[in-house]
């Protein structure tokens, strides 16, 4: 084994990854070159270092700085080429990026979902039905209708209520009446046999 065969296996021998005979041959090669001996303690020195260092905790922005380094790197890749597709490249690119393909997304969601509670249909839209101004006076417009419903609901129940408490009330009163009139019937028909006899037959 020579010296740039043993700078090559160096690593793993200090990580003690190597098969039993080639780490025998290296060890044969460090004890007769004092250079490459020397050069296995001071790696051996340094992993030994390594192995007691402390891990150190990237900081947080180091992730995003990557990443914004990267897309201009891909970027500046990007406009470099020539042809039709890079200029539509060069044309979409900006369409593309999340942010706006997620903000356009979230724009047609919140349009559908006002066009919902308009109750407009989407099939038979205009570019005159998403003006802000016409959009807010159709859904004020059904606020006013559904509160205009909810009230006249509330004063014909309560007009239904009254009817069926008086009716109730007359049905009693008129109960109270006859029952009145049969004891009263009653009374004068007990009094009407004693009437019809003679007095001295008491």
């Amino acid at each position: 084994m020579n010296c740039y065969e043993l700078e090559t296996s160096l690593c793993d021998y200090v990580d003690g990854t190597l098969s039993a005979a080639r780490k025998a041959e290296v060890e044969a090669h460090l004890a007769q070159c004092p250079g490459c001996a020397e050069m296995a303690r001071d790696v051996s020195a340094v992993v030994a270092l390594a192995n007691r260092a402390a891990e150190v905790e990237p900081p947080p922005e180091l992730v995003t700085r990557i990443l914004y380094d990267l897309a201009g790197h891909r970027e500046k890749a990007f406009e470099k080429r020539r042809g039709p597709l890079a200029m539509l490249g060069n044309l979409l690119g900006p369409v593309l990026q999340p942010r706006f393909a997620m903000g356009m997304a979230m724009t047609v969601l919140s349009l559908a979902m006002l066009a919902r509670a308009a109750r407009i249909d989407v099939r038979q839209l205009t570019l005159a039905d998403l003006d802000p101004a016409r959009v807010w006076q159709s859904a004020d417009d059904r606020a006013h209708r559904a509160w205009t419903r909810a009230v006249k609901f509330y004063e014909s129940l309560r007009f239904v209520y009254e009817i069926r408490s008086r009716l109730t009330e007359l049905t009693a009163q008129d109960d109270g009446s006859r029952d009145s009139g049969s004891e009263a019937a009653a009374g004068s028909s007990a009094r009407q046999p004693e009437a019809a006899q003679p007095p001295g037959k008491k």
